[in-house]
């Protein structure tokens, strides 16, 4: 029994070190799909435009556009907000009630992202950011504005 142990132990032993590439990509991939649930966000972090559209009209979600000026004048989703990311602490634009969903996007979604851990810090319960940004918004022919 024993001397059987010993050689499955040396067939595995040998299997991983014939195909340490194969083990290795696996690994890599399997750490990578786990990440946001070791990060411990869960993925729960940003939202699709269709899940924003419907916490816009029916939770009365309010869009936060975390992009600089210039770039909200060039074009931002309907009815948002600009509340730049350098400027997003203590911003007076932001909700006075912290219960308020927001969503909160910027041209990539990458800003945005951060401005959800930094709002959250802000005692923000229910925020989220835009996966995808501005550039999934239009993909998904949602309305957008420019100002002047």
């Amino acid at each position: 029994m024993i001397r059987a142990l010993c050689i499955c132990g040396d067939a595995v032993l040998d299997f991983l070190l014939k195909n340490w590439m194969l083990v290795l990509t696996a690994a890599v991939s399997g750490f990578f799909l786990l990440w946001p649930q070791i990060k411990g966000k869960g993925g729960a972090s940003s939202v699709g435009t269709v899940e924003a559209v419907r916490l816009i009209n029916r939770e009365k979600a309010v869009l936060i556009d975390v992009s600089e000026p210039e770039e909200f004048a060039k074009g931002h989703p309907n009815g948002a907000r600009n509340v730049p990311f350098s400027r997003l602490e203590g911003a007076k634009e932001l909700p006075s009630n912290k219960t308020v969903p927001l969503v909160v996007v910027c041209p990539t979604g990458a800003r945005a992202s951060r401005a959800v851990d930094l709002l959250r810090k802000a005692g923000y319960a229910n925020v989220q950011s835009l996966a995808g940004g501005l550039k999934a918004w239009r993909e998904a022919n949602l309305p957008v504005e420019k100002t002047a």
